[in-house]
Parts: C-alpha cells; structure tokens; sequence
C-alpha cells in the first residue's frame, strides 16, 4: 500500500466505480430513462430489471471494505471464502443492518459458540418476529385499509389514525427484520452492530436520525461526510456536506423523485435545526421537542 498508492488509488477507483455502476445500472436505469422520455420526448424502451436480492446492502458492504483496505485500517483478506462470507452473510443480507467488515473481520475465522449466546439469540429473533408480524404486519392493515377507502373519502381523526399506523408499522416493521438479523447472527457467533435505539423518543431531528436505520447514517458519516471534509472546512462545506449525504440518503432508498425530493427535504430541515433551530431548541420545555 505504502510502495505503490498511485496503483492503490485505481484500484480502489475501479472497485468504486464497479460496485457503484452496479447498484446503478440494476436500480436506476429505468428511473433515468424515465426522465429522458419525459424531458426530451423520445420514446426509449424500459429495462424493467429485477433487482438483485439486497444489492443495496452489499454493494455498499464492499465499498466500505475496499475503503477501509485503502485506507490501511484493516489487512486486505487473503481467504476467498472468508470475504464472501462477509458479503452475503444471510441474516442481514436482505434488509440490514449495514455491517462493516472490521466489525466482523475475527469472528469470520474464529467464532465462540455457546447455549447461552443461542438463547440469547433466539430471544432476540423471537421479539423482532412478534414486532414484524403481531404489530407491523397488523397496523399495516390500518394503513392498506385507508388506502382502500380513499383519502378522500376517510374522516380527519381517520386520517390521523392511518398516518400514526403507517409511522408505527415501517419502524416494529424494520426494527423487527433488524432484531431477526442480530437474533441470527449471535446464533451463529457474529455480533451485528444495532440499528435503532428509540428513535420515536428523540428530541430533535438530528438526534432522531442517529437513532434510526443507524448502520446506514454511520457509513454514509464515515465514507462520504468526514472524507469530504465534514464540519472542519467552515460552515459553507459543512452545509455543502450535509445536503450531499442527504439527497444520497434519498436515492439509495429509492429511484424516484419521491425518494429525492425526502432526501432534499431532511437535508435543508437538518441544516436549518443545526444552525438556526438549535438556539430555539434549547430553550423548550422538553415535551414540545420531542
């Protein structure tokens, strides 16, 4: 690494640029072509490509382990089959979390077993499987009942009701899947990073945010924000930073405008609490931040 860093640097180029181009082509392809139809009136054809099973995570699983290679925090793996299992670990290849691979670099090769780590691990499957299937799969039918009527046709407190279910549902939802994977994993010897801590209990966006589908905030801080220069640079890059990471946040969740548009949107309200919000905040009695 040290001889050679011109050579590094490509190669880590290229494996950006493959990873990238990857998650590109098989996601956003359709949502470009879209937009060149409807902006240049040309008549291109649709890919409509199935979508490969939890792209999204591993793509950028191996981004960070290529980085962190680059980088010099941890010693490139030598064993195929080692990295592979790291890749396309199976309880949280689908929905997450995001694991890096230092988080799990020794327990790949040199796993502790254990009836006690299994019977923590059932437990902790079994409470994220109550949580997707007792409570979000059935506030969900709140939400698809809603949908049903029309929301035209529903009545105000109806429409609060739905809206509370559909806020509840996508968290015991994706909170359940997180604590099925970390449930699995400890099974088998691998400590999975949490990935929601309370997030309905913050008292501010910012703080919400580091609370909610956690693994992704911390990649995304520690392999886009920090190396574009974080808050270090002045306010004018740190805001810069912050909307870069935001509108990535909204695209890598979907390719459509609904998803930039969310991204834009938690962007400019983030930077607003930062650095107007936060001298108002401060100042509130507890209840009305949260």
């Amino acid at each position: 690494h040290r001889q050679n860093k011109a050579a590094c640097k490509g190669f880590l180029l290229m494996s950006v640029f493959f990873n990238l181009g990857m998650l590109f082509f098989f996601k956003y392809t359709d949502f470009f072509i879209q937009n060149i139809n409807a902006v240049a009136g040309t008549s291109i054809p649709l890919l409509h490509l199935t979508l490969p099973l939890g792209i999204s995570f591993y793509t950028f699983q191996t981004m960070s382990y290529t980085i962190d290679v680059y980088r010099g925090d941890v010693e490139a793996e030598q064993n195929i089959i080692d990295f592979a299992a790291f890749v396309v670990l199976f309880p949280q290849l689908i929905a997450g979390p995001i694991v890096t691979y230092h988080s799990i670099k020794k327990e790949i090769s040199r796993r502790s077993h254990s009836m006690r780590a299994v019977e923590e691990g059932l437990k902790t499957f079994i409470i994220g499987l109550g949580l997707k299937v007792l409570l979000a799969n059935r506030l969900g039918g709140l939400w698809n009942e809603a949908g049903t009527v029309g929301y035209e046709s529903i009545s105000t407190p109806f429409a609060w009701l739905a809206i509370t279910a559909f806020s509840l549902q996508i968290y015991f939802d994706f909170y359940g899947y997180s604590l099925m994977a970390r449930g699995l994993g400890r099974i088998m010897g691998f400590t999975i990073p949490e990935n929601f801590h309370d997030p309905y209990l913050s008292l501010s966006m910012t703080e919400f945010w580091r609370r909610w589908h956690m693994t992704l905030g911390s990649w995304f801080r520690d392999y886009v924000y920090i190396p574009l220069g974080g808050n270090r640079k002045g306010i004018c890059i740190q805001i810069r930073n912050l909307m870069i990471v935001w509108i990535l946040t909204g695209i890598w969740h979907g390719a459509n405008w609904t998803f930039l548009s969310w991204g834009i949107y938690y962007g400019c309200l983030l930077i607003f609490e930062k650095f107007i919000w936060c001298h108002v905040q401060s100042k509130l009695p507890v209840i009305l931040n949260w």
